[in-house]
């Protein structure tokens, strides 16, 4: 075994992992998302340690988030609307993992441009949350007329970091969905970044990253919209 920089590269090029079974990329995917989980749980206590100790009257997300509708008031439609498109994509995100072990690529492309077009339109909708209480209802990071001024900081930080996750994970979506349908993970040798199962397994790291988003946003919809 060489010895100082001659071994480190040796090792690396001989792909050498830290678990036997578990790919590099996969590794390195989780343990994205553990800091990530870091990050988010930091968010959502921090809101909630504001949200108890404020002195301020919190607005109401049922009258925040509501929209009039050929006349009727309903509360938190458009959120109940992105929560299905987003849990929808989830089932969509694993039927794609499904036929990529089998190595259908039309199928798989179709199934992950389905899941970036879902998610897509959730950042969509989330655009047009924003444009509402911006210019509608006044809210500002800083301030807004409903209460609490903490409430618009929250909203815009949490929901904020959220899109640009989804908005992210819609790019390499479709870079992913542009590779299968090329052809580009066939008859590929596995490799570090992918494993014995060959490199139709980025398929399935993508999918440990979009089931993370709609988790998160789960937690985001329970703590912030309906509390």
């Amino acid at each position: 075994m060489p010895e100082g920089m001659p071994g480190i590269v040796a090792d690396w090029s001989s792909d050498q992992r830290a678990f036997k079974k578990v790919p590099w990329g996969k590794a390195m995917m989780w343990i994205f998302l553990l800091s990530d989980t870091f990050i988010f749980t930091s968010f959502l206590t921090g809101y909630m340690t504001v949200r108890m100790s404020t002195t301020v009257p919190w607005p109401n997300p049922s009258e925040v988030f509501a929209l009039t509708i050929a006349g009727h008031h309903i509360p938190l439609i458009l959120i109940a609307i992105m929560t299905f498109i987003l849990i929808s994509s989830s089932g969509t995100m694993a039927m794609a993992v499904k036929f990529g072990y089998e190595k259908n690529k039309k199928m798989t492309a179709f199934l992950l441009v389905v899941t970036a077009l879902f998610g897509a339109s959730f950042v969509g909708m989330q655009a047009f949350e924003w444009t509402k209480l911006i210019v509608e209802e006044g809210v500002r990071p800083w301030g807004n007329p409903m209460g609490a001024a903490q409430f618009g900081s929250s909203f815009f930080m949490i929901t904020g970091f959220h899109g640009f996750h989804v908005s992210v994970g819609v790019i390499f979506l479709i870079i992913t969905a542009i590779k299968v349908i090329r052809g580009d993970l066939d008859n590929e040798r596995p490799g570090f970044m992918t494993g014995r199962k060959g490199k139709y397994e980025i398929v399935e790291i993508m999918g440990l990253y979009w089931h993370f988003v709609d988790l998160v946003w789960v937690f985001i919809f329970a703590f912030f919209y309906l509390w």
